[in-house]
């Protein structure tokens, strides 16, 4: 987080909702099998009077659709360029490339650019400790060179665990850098308040509750948990958001910089994959967040302060890692096509509206997969689950999740299913060896969607003809099939299995006994 309140103007302004919170907005992930065409989504961000995004990269097509829109844009320098970023010239060939290209008059309203995400995060190890600094360093000086750093600022969104407070006196006001990072996190605040550039921290109270089941549920939520009383300075705290971003202020103070602003970068609650993580829930999160925001009432270190805030996320993305649980799937405020998942109330006034869903969505034929019911030998079928659930998504079987009580059979369609999606309903990715059948009709049951995926873009304009004199095969000739060719990119189903997933895997072939 950043010293004062003034969390990165994330807007994620609903002028179609009438008044709307100042300093929220949306995060913008893209690791998904199937996306809406950018300029759609640009599209739904317009409808909702959603005006800043932070995204993940610097994907040309996105920031093309993006263009002439006025939406304010955080771009991101990833953590796999972090090393390259520490090359002054490379800095400036990536600013050249993603910045300066979009800041001509009509272009892209780029207030930001995160350096990183997460690059301290412990999982880590300190990989990227040594390289975040001067790659800051180099983007800041490049967008200096350029002439656009009075007003675009780079920065780096960390996770809350760079920061902690000691176990003899766990409260806020006792809030510190980590010691194995405080020299480091010190150079770059020095740097990021002498650039005048905000400190952002990623918030997730949600983790928090997640896997610990003597956490005070309430406590997550703004509506009502007991207060914990800071020892020292008296303040109370009735939610882990005010500890946690008041943690974040006393660790900035004990840096040397008490008064500098904190965004927000990733807040939100996910829908699925946990038994915490539920449409309701989310609900609950937002409706008590919301309010907060629009009232300006800060927290105890800052109180009436305004603070800004990136949702996360605005879309599930069913091709993001679930290392760190099934949730991780799941964090959208719209489905994977574009549609509102529960009312949103972005005034903060109680006026919870639906969300306005994107518009003219292409889906693949209204076509599932599901278990063959005149297959005679289903002594594979757990295993041929198991393959698909490896190349698809089945987060929504696990425990607690929207899927978990279909029945044996049930649980295995909705595999097969994922996958013939994920394979854009190639009719060879529902065979499995028999045991699964294509179907017009909706298999869905209960609170369990089964879906139909997005029509995939069409493939690239092929290569110009080559001249007869260049070398390599005529423009006639026929190349043979590739492994990364559409739709065998993902593989079919064979008798090797993976071990992703086992735990339902082992209850499913227990059910099918």
């Amino acid at each position: 987080m950043v010293g004062s309140c003034l969390f990165l103007r994330i807007i994620l302004f609903v002028g179609v909702l009438g008044c709307r919170v100042n300093g929220l907005g949306v995060n913008w992930g893209t690791v998904a099998s199937h996306q809406l065409p950018p300029k759609t989504t640009v599209k739904l961000l317009k409808d909702n009077g959603i005006l800043k995004v932070k995204l993940f990269d610097a994907d040309n097509t996105i920031l093309d659709a993006l263009a002439g829109t006025d939406i304010e844009v955080m771009l991101a320098v990833s953590n796999q360029e972090l090393k390259t970023m520490t090359d002054f010239d490379k800095a400036k060939e990536w600013v050249k490339a993603n910045v300066t290209k979009y800041t001509n008059k009509g272009g892209v309203n780029i207030k930001f650019v995160a350096v990183g995400n997460e690059p301290f995060l412990k999982a880590y190890n300190g990989s990227h400790i040594n390289t975040t600094f001067p790659a800051l360093k180099n983007i800041q000086n490049a967008l200096n060179d350029a002439g656009v750093g009075d007003t675009i600022k780079a920065t780096v969104p960390f996770n809350a665990d760079v920061y902690d407070s000691p176990d003899k006196n766990p409260y806020p006001s006792a809030g510190k850098f980590r010691t194995d990072i405080f020299a480091t996190m010190k150079e770059i605040v020095d740097f990021l308040a002498e650039n005048k550039a905000p400190f952002i921290v990623n918030i997730y109270p949600f983790l928090s509750l997640y896997g610990n089941d003597d956490f005070p549920v309430d406590y997550a939520f703004f509506d009502g948990g007991k207060s914990i009383v800071d020892s020292v300075t008296g303040n109370k705290y009735t939610d882990v958001f005010d500890a946690n971003y008041d943690t974040c202020v006393s660790a900035l103070k004990a840096a040397g910089h008490g008064d500098m602003p904190v965004v927000v970068g990733e807040i939100g609650w996910p829908t699925d994959g946990d038994k915490t993580a539920n449409t309701a829930n989310a609900f609950r999160y937002y409706s008590g967040l919301l309010p907060k925001l629009a009232a300006d009432k800060g927290t105890p270190l800052r109180p009436g302060s305004y603070i800004e805030v990136y949702m996360f996320s605005l879309f599930d993305e069913d091709s993001k890692s679930i290392d760190p649980g099934n949730f991780e799937k799941h964090w959208g405020i719209f489905t994977y096509d574009g549609q509102p998942k529960f009312p949103m109330d972005f005034s903060g006034k109680g006026e919870n509206k639906t969300l306005v869903g994107a518009k003219d969505v292409k889906y693949l034929p209204k076509r599932w997969c599901t278990v063959n019911p005149d297959a005679t030998d289903t002594s594979k079928l757990a295993e041929k689950m198991q393959f698909a659930c490896n190349k698809s998504d089945c987060t929504r079987l696990g425990f607690g999740s929207s899927c978990n009580k279909l029945d044996g059979n049930g649980k295995v369609s909705y595999a097969f299913n994922m996958y013939y999606q994920m394979n854009n309903q190639d009719d060879r990715a529902c065979d499995f060896q028999g045991l699964g059948k294509v179907t017009t009709e909706n298999i869905s049951q209960g609170t369990c969607n089964f879906l139909i995926q997005l029509e995939p873009p069409p493939p690239p304009p092929p290569p110009p003809p080559q001249s007869s004199s260049s070398s390599g095969s005529s423009p006639d000739s026929k190349s043979s099939p590739s492994s990364s060719s559409s739709p065998s990119s993902h593989a079919y189903p064979s008798s090797s299995a993976s071990l992703v997933g086992l735990a339902f895997i082992a209850v499913l072939t227990f059910m099918l006994v």
